[in-house]
């Protein structure tokens, strides 16, 4: 039979966005790279067109029911596209925004090892800490006999206890027992007899004479028996010995329930913590909001919310109390007591209620909050509420989400445990009754600990676990499971990452990589994986992992087309293909198609930075920090794994901070640099990271964090809107002669609100047509064609073009048409100095590519530091431009204002080519030469390259990170021997730019996979599915082994299981396998089919 497989996906005529009609052959089973510069095409060809139809064919194959919940994409504008498989995207979008997604629900972590702890963990006493466990006659007998040898075989009184129910009287219980043969008791009270079974020693006492005793006092005590120790003659109970057939401990006389996999899912009502019910934590007042400035005094208003008019009488209470009660009125917050701000904040311990305390006693802080939450009905007291709340750990689970009987369930040895985390850092839930000496004496780790730890560690626990053998195969397929998912995770560079990390706290490179695992650990094979920028957040030490992973999908049987623009994956690609020549109009066309070799030698604008005839960071060079110019010093930083730390940043200068995944960057900069300095300036924040002091806060006007959230993705937002300069163009057609007479203002030229925009299309130039299972539909708007505008407003034109004429202009054409206008000149440059120049003033801002938004939301902040032109009488254009020009000169040359604003930017080369990345130095150049630091978290060599500054935060990540490498300029840091972002930059210098991605040996290797498995993906890449033991329904442990690209056919008699190994087997587990590899967003809408019971199937395609 010949094989039918396709070896090429054929391209044919692809128009979408900017694409000029391009036709190309994609070989399959080969990594492709799609490069080019921001704007020229990549996604559009990727992932608008390949991706698009790939996931259309294959959901259009889905129930009605299933479709409507999966993303539903576009047809793509192209004549024809053949031969493409079921597509897969692993983008940077992280769709999660739900507290109860974290790392571990993500990757289906957490719902392996709550199985795991359902299955072999043990259960200890919250009251005394011993183990609890089920005991049998046999169990007990083997007990017995042991402690009996080793206390000297002393007489042992076998007894049970009797509970007197309610509607018995005592003596009517006694007849009861007697009438069974019981006469003996060893203790009678008003609630319960202790029974005796009977008296032995067991050291001579017959093995089956102990075992029906024990037996009948189980079974007449109700799975509970005490063993008395008779010390001597006059039978005086030396000891007694509790045991119990149920989870229960006789010496607490506690009940536990049987473990069931929901006990130990914060997801689930049966083990989430009752009072926050799984969140792990509760909001509440924030004090640090309260009093966000605490150099004031209580007089100058140190209370924000007492600040307004509608709580002044607050205020005023606050100051008349204060006198009364001797408190200081004009001392700074910082300087007030312990006891003087507990004071202000929570009121006096002798308040029992408004009604009865108040006037006479002070309320404090605190209690007026909690008067507002029962006004809470009202809108404007619930937002002034939320103002003032914040997050903190739950008050009874404290933080760990779960009830703390889940909580006293642990795996594994105290050795196991002693390996990765000391016996002093385990959690104590609050709930139990033991101390910590006891805790540290407790065998393993509970599930809280365990997802607390960092994935590497975690990974090491559950590799070295030793749990009582023989192991079932279901534990053993888990802990299989578990451990490969873990080893996926560690290659990725994610080892740094706790299964308790919130799924939406994640960067759009840390959840990309989540999902290559994932899509890893589906095994598909035939399938098309689409990836954008997988080296988003990585180190140039930790490239060589991602690029593992992408070559094992690929030896897998699949293709990958990777939009990327880091010199490492592209030389480890098969084929480059080139996006360019330009962006937005004047790309859309494939410049080099081919393998990387060859690339360096063509004429392309990438070849040029990848052979290195051009670099990026090229005529920029670095600047000395001054040492006796201003600075800020933070000292003492030891949020998360930051050790103590002491930096130094000096303004007015370029600063990088370096450092491998998980360093300490984000926390450093993010959660204490950040937050500390919003909260010198006296501004609203959370609680800032651990530090000890900050200084030199006085040296700036303001901060501002560029964090790598979304701009926005309403349809209403553009280019012009975002950096201001539509304001400037609406007021310069409100100033028309026609617009004074017709009674046209500012608003009235919006597409957002007003009379002006079409009543028709509410100014969206387009109707949204719903079809529910199928792709929504855009049709043009009948009345205005998509103008926006009414008719009448359209009238009105500046020199010609109406405002709808303005809207359709390049950046570009704009600056030359509104030479004229200094407002527009200002607020549209910086879209030019970043590279935008080619974008339309109204083009929708979703459409953007990633750089080209990344860069959009620099300009929008150069546009607010650009220096605002002074206006001057227009008395001809000429005459106006050369004085705008000499003004704007003397704004912007001459003393550096000492007070300038403070960036911080966090990756901001995501998305950018090469050339990108070169426009990007320019605009910071110009933030610095207004004044203005940056400080940015970055691992782009090129930018590091070019810093004037840099701190290298390490040496490794998570518990082995949070510490300072090496300070210095670029130079400085390159001599450097411990410093892996050193190394990388020597590699670089000497390689002119393409440092060669291997994997370090002091990394983590990957756990290799098992023989078995092995075994199994070269059968897959032999062309074929293999099913290994398939025992789903009748089948009798069959091994089937069918060739992919043939027509197969199916036979036997009714009922001898065709319908099980053609539908239940193989149509649900590709389908399943498929539907695991999409987001957890997606997944949480879709039930995939359970897993047919089978050992293994290899080479199996999206079904």
């Amino acid at each position: 039979m010949p094989n039918l497989q396709r070896e090429v996906i054929l391209i044919r005529g692809a128009r979408q966005n900017n694409l000029k009609n391009l036709t190309l052959e994609l070989p399959t089973n080969e990594l492709i790279v799609v490069t080019g510069v921001s704007g020229s095409g990549k996604s559009s060809l990727v992932f608008d067109t390949l991706y698009a139809e790939g996931q259309r064919r294959y959901v259009e194959t889905f129930s009605p029911y299933a479709r409507q919940f999966l993303d539903r994409m576009d047809k793509p504008q192209v004549d024809a596209i053949e031969g493409i498989p079921p597509a897969i995207a692993i983008d940077q979008v992280n769709p999660v925004r739900t507290s109860r997604s974290t790392v571990g629900t993500m990757t289906e972590l957490n719902d392996h090892l709550k199985l795991l702890f359902a299955r072999a963990a043990q259960l200890y006493c919250r009251g005394c800490g011993a183990p609890v466990q089920r005991d049998t006659p046999q169990t007990l007998y083997e007990e017995l006999v042991r402690r009996a040898r080793a206390g000297g075989d002393p007489r042992l009184v076998i007894a049970f206890p009797v509970t007197i129910p309610k509607n018995f009287s005592a003596s009517e219980v006694k007849q009861l027992l007697a009438a069974q043969g019981y006469s003996r008791f060893l203790r009678e009270d008003k609630r319960e007899f202790e029974v005796v079974q009977d008296r032995l020693r067991a050291g001579s006492a017959e093995r089956a004479r102990m075992i029906e005793a024990l037996e009948a006092a189980l079974k007449i005590g109700r799975g509970r028996v005490t063993v008395h120790v008779l010390r001597n003659a006059d039978e005086e109970s030396a000891a007694i010995w509790r045991f119990s057939s149920d989870l229960h401990c006789p010496d607490c006389d506690i009940h536990y329930q049987d473990p069931t996999p929901s006990l130990f899912s914060f997801n689930s009502p049966l083990g989430a913590c009752e009072t926050c019910r799984g969140f792990g934590r509760m909001i509440g007042i924030d004090y640090g909001l309260i009093v966000p400035d605490e150099s004031k005094s209580l007089r100058q208003g140190a209370v924000r919310p007492w600040q307004t008019p509608s709580y002044s009488e607050c205020q005023d209470d606050l100051e008349q109390y204060a006198r009364k009660r001797g408190m200081p009125l004009d001392t700074p917050w910082r300087d007030l007591t312990a006891q003087q701000r507990r004071w202000v904040l929570e009121g006096e311990a002798e308040w029992v209620s408004w009604r009865k305390s108040w006037p006479g006693t002070w309320y404090g802080v605190s209690r007026f909050f909690k008067w507002l939450e029962t006004k809470a009905y009202k809108m404007h007291i619930r937002v002034l509420l939320s103002k003032y709340r914040a997050y903190t750990p739950c008050s009874v689970c404290a933080g760990a989400r779960l009830k703390t009987e889940a909580l006293l369930w642990r795996l594994g040895t105290r050795e196991d445990a002693d390996r990765v985390v000391a016996a002093d850092q385990r959690f104590l839930p609050r709930a139990v009754q033991f101390d910590a000496e006891t805790l540290a004496r407790l065998p393993g780790l509970t599930l809280h600990d365990l997802v607390l730890l960092p994935i590497e560690r975690c990974r090491a626990f559950i590799e070295n676990l030793h749990l009582a053998a023989p192991l079932d195969e279901a534990t053993d397929l888990l802990l299989t499971e578990i451990r490969t998912r873990l080893s996926y995770l560690t290659t990725v560079g994610l080892g740094y990452l706790t299964l308790d990390r919130q799924s939406r706290t994640l960067s759009g490179g840390e959840v990309q990589r989540i999902n290559l695992t994932t899509a890893l650990g589906t095994s598909l094979v035939n399938t098309l994986f689409v990836l954008d920028e997988p080296s988003i957040g990585l180190h140039p030490r930790d490239m060589g992992r991602v690029i593992d992973v992408m070559h094992r999908l690929r030896d897998a049987g699949n293709s990958l087309v990777v939009v990327e623009h880091d010199p490492h994956v592209m030389l480890a690609a098969d084929r480059i293909l080139d996006m360019g020549p330009g962006p937005g109009e004047r790309g859309g066309e494939a410049v080099f198609f081919g393998a990387p070799d060859a690339l360096k030698r063509s004429r392309t604008l990438t070849a040029d930075y990848l052979s290195g005839r051009r670099r990026a960071d090229a005529g920029v060079a670095p600047t000395p920090p001054d040492p006796k110019g201003p600075s800020i010093e933070l000292l003492g930083a030891a949020e998360h794994n930051l050790k103590a730390i002491n930096v130094r940043l000096p303004l007015n200068r370029l600063i990088c901070i370096t450092g491998v995944s998980g360093s300490g960057k984000s926390t450093l900069v993010q959660d204490v640099l950040y937050a500390a300095l919003l909260k010198a300036k006296g501004k609203p924040t959370e609680a800032p990271g651990l530090h000890r002091a900050l200084s030199g806060q006085e040296h700036i006007a303001d901060v501002v964090l560029v964090d790598q959230s979304p701009i926005g993705r309403t349809t209403r937002s553009n280019p012009a809107s975002y950096v201001g300069a539509f304001d400037a163009i609406r007021d310069r057609f409100a100033r028309l002669p026609l617009a004074k007479e017709r009674g046209y203002t500012a608003g009235t030229f919006s597409f957002n609100s007003g009379n002006g925009r079409c009543p028709t299309c509410g100014g969206n130039g387009f109707e949204h047509v719903e079809m529910q299972f199928l792709s929504d539909v855009y049709l043009r708007c009948p009345d205005c064609d998509g103008r926006r505008f009414r008719g009448e407003v359209l009238e009105l034109t500046v020199d010609g073009r109406s405002i709808a004429d303005v809207l359709d202009l390049t950046v570009s054409e704009a600056l030359m048409f509104f030479s004229d206008q200094p407002e527009v000149q200002r607020t549209l440059k910086p879209l030019a100095d970043v590279g935008l120049e080619y974008l339309k003033l109204g083009q929708p801002v979703p459409t953007l590519s990633g750089g080209e938004a990344q860069r959009l939301k620099l300009a929008g902040h150069l546009a607010e530091a650009a220096p605002r032109p002074v206006r001057v009488p227009l008395r001809g254009a000429a005459v106006a431009s050369r004085r705008i020009g000499a003004l704007a000169a003397k704004a912007t040359v001459g003393r550096v204002p000492s007070n300038g604003t403070l960036f911080l930017f966090d990756e901001p080369t995501t998305g950018l080519h090469f050339d990108d990345v070169t426009k990007l130095l320019r605009a910071f150049r110009q933030l610095i030469a207004a004044g203005h630091s940056l400080v940015v978290i970055e691992h782009n060599l090129d930018v590091i390259c070019a810093a004037d500054w840099i701190i290298d935060l390490g040496p490794e990540g998570g518990e082995a990170g949070g510490e300072i490498v090496c300070t210095g300029m670029p130079a400085e840091v390159m001599a450097h021997s411990h410093s892996h972002t050193g190394k990388a930059l020597r590699e670089y210098e000497q390689s002119v730019g393409i440092p060669s991605p291997s994997i370090d040996s002091t990394e983590p290797k990957p756990i290799p996979l098992p023989t078995s498995l092995l075994k199994g993906e070269e059968k897959a890449r032999e062309n074929s599915i293999r099913i290994h033991n398939a025992r789903e329904h009748n089948l009798k442990n069959i091994d089937v082994e069918l060739p992919r690209g043939t027509f197969t056919v199916v036979t036997g008699v009714s009922g001898s299981g065709k319908s099980t190994l053609a539908f239940d087997i193989l149509f649900a587990e590709g389908q399943r396998r498929y539907l695991e590899s999409l987001n957890a967003y997606a997944r949480q809408f879709v039930q995939a089919a359970a897993r047919p019971d089978v050992d293994a199937i290899f080479g199996i395609p999206p079904t």
